[in-house]
């Protein structure tokens, strides 16, 4: 390869100087890079309706641990743009590889509310049908999940099935091996997957320069051999477009892509959490100004496409979204000790059956 080949290489594999962006912070146009698509009229007013429905439900959620109903839960309200716009991007035969903090995601991808939260309730390690939803299991140890995403697109690719896997993860996740090898490996064998780094600014509570020397974290794409892209997380249609150029690009057979969105975590990492230890209220406070929900709010109702009576409508089917989850996660759960056994294996060993039995007997022992 000459120079010059390897130069034109390296550049097609960079990402833009400074995150994509198609609004600004008060709402008004900005003109993006060229190549990236503005998301349709309809989809935008769709994308709204589930960012509303979003917040709600993430702000219900975090109250319900205040009240017991839940052991823990990773808020993502700030997020929203991003948590819409991976699951958007996708097809309903499409794979989402989500991580703790994705529960709007979920709820986005038109999983049960209630069967999102049987997680973070302590019930079961997954309270929905992965095969049923294209939705693999919420992970909680960091960037595990990049693994089995990989692993999917590339069965997906080796079956001639032209499904796109999204896989999501954390700017933390990135300083974990299991980042590495799962972008490697995917380069190395073109899987269909894109990797999308929500860079929320922390890792818990260790700063992102504690993290990383890097430019930008979407700068880790060319090592591999991959190309990546910045956009600024905050804004509903830079995401949109950045990741349905991403999902095209796989889709298409050249392989899998980096996004890195600049966003950022309004809460705190959970409830457990007390996040005025490591960063300033002046920051938070300026992020908030950066609201990707009140950005998309002012932008679509300053080019006419979002009226008062949708804000309404949006507003009024958040609030029944979270009664219902309010109602449902008030009643107690009905838990069998034998649920233990279930799923472990699609073929029960003869030891499990063996430690079965044994339970079984206890249990009984225990009634009489």
């Amino acid at each position: 390869m000459s120079v010059k080949t390897l130069r034109q290489t390296v550049q097609g594999l960079l990402p833009s100087l400074s995150p994509v962006r198609f609004v600004s912070e008060d709402g008004t146009s900005v003109k993006p890079p060229a190549g990236y698509v503005e998301p349709d009229d309809g989809l935008l007013r769709e994308a709204y309706r589930r960012m509303v429905l979003g917040r709600r439900f993430d702000t219900q959620a975090t109250a319900l641990t205040k009240q017991g109903r839940l052991a823990v839960y990773p808020s993502s309200r700030g997020q929203e743009a991003c948590q819409v716009a991976s699951v958007l991007a996708l097809r309903e035969d499409d794979w989402l590889f989500p991580t703790y903090r994705d529960s709007a995601a979920l709820v986005t991808r038109g999983v049960d509310p209630i069967e999102v939260l049987t997680l973070l309730r302590g019930d079961w390690h997954c309270g929905y049908d992965p095969m049923a939803t294209r939705v693999a299991p919420q992970c909680t140890p960091l960037a595990t999940q990049l693994l089995h995403a990989t692993g999917m697109a590339h069965a997906l690719r080796s079956k001639g099935d032209d499904g796109v896997v999204m896989a999501l993860v954390g700017d933390g996740g990135t300083s974990e091996g299991d980042f590495h090898e799962a972008l490697n490996f995917a380069a190395v064998f073109k899987a269909p997957v894109v990797f999308f780094v929500q860079n929320n600014k922390y890792a818990i509570s260790v700063p992102l320069a504690r993290q990383s020397a890097a430019p930008s974290l979407a700068y880790k794409g060319v090592g591999y051999g991959m190309p990546s892209e910045q956009v600024d997380g905050n804004d509903l249609l830079a995401v949109l477009s950045v990741l349905s150029a991403a999902v095209e690009h796989a889709r298409s057979g050249q392989g899998p892509f980096l996004v890195e969105a600049h966003t950022y975590r309004m809460d705190a990492h959970t409830n457990a959490d007390d996040a005025t230890r490591y960063r300033e209220a002046a920051e938070v406070e300026e992020w908030t100004a950066a609201d990707p929900l009140v950005r998309l709010e002012t932008h679509l109702r300053a080019r006419g496409l979002l009226s008062e009576d949708d804000i309404v409508s949006a507003r009024a089917a958040a609030e029944a979204l979270a009664a219902d989850v309010r109602a449902r996660m008030n009643a107690d759960t009905t838990v069998d000790p034998l649920e233990l056994f279930d799923h472990v294996y699609a073929e029960p060993t003869p030891q499990l059956l063996e430690q079965r039995e044994a339970l079984t007997a206890e249990l009984h022992a225990q009634e009489d």
